[in-house]
């Protein structure tokens, strides 16, 4: 019997694919548990029409992450940030994602997730950095930030 596969089953196939199974198999489990259901035409189709949406969401999440890139990497899109500094140039304490990600949203009101900041370690010294952000699995975008003293 065919049948498409509503969730991953182990040693059996994954979610979305069409397989044959013996008739007990789909009946006796895979049916009455949910984990599948006879791949009719009409459900065939169906999925196919998942399938495509799925296609063209993901590639409009792909189209608005290259978008924030050409925005976030523009010549005029630095972070301005203002901390407490010594005569030496390093800073009292240290400027976090947290505080980037606020100045952001203050200064351009672009809003990103302070999770998907490649920060090794916090900025500690005045200057230019760049900060590496992670806005698609695809799209990276680096950010200019600009910290000087108070």
């Amino acid at each position: 019997m065919k049948v498409i596969f509503l969730e991953d089953v182990k040693g059996r196939g994954k979610k979305g694919e069409v397989k044959n199974v013996p008739d007990g198999y789909a009946n006796n489990f895979l049916n009455k548990n949910k984990k599948a259901k006879p791949a009719t035409n009409t459900n065939v189709s169906a999925l196919r029409g998942k399938k495509k949406a799925a296609e063209r969401e993901a590639a409009e999440e792909k189209a608005e992450a290259v978008a924030l890139k050409n925005k976030l990497e523009d010549d005029n899109t630095v972070v301005e940030l203002k901390a407490k500094a010594g005569t030496d140039g390093r800073l009292f304490g240290a400027v976090s994602s947290k505080q980037i990600v606020a100045a952001l949203l203050d200064q351009f009101d672009i809003k990103i997730d302070k999770r998907k900041m490649d920060m090794k370690e916090p900025i500690r010294a005045l200057g230019y950095r760049n900060v590496k952000v992670k806005l698609h699995h695809d799209v990276e975008a680096n950010i200019r930030v600009h910290t000087e003293e108070q």
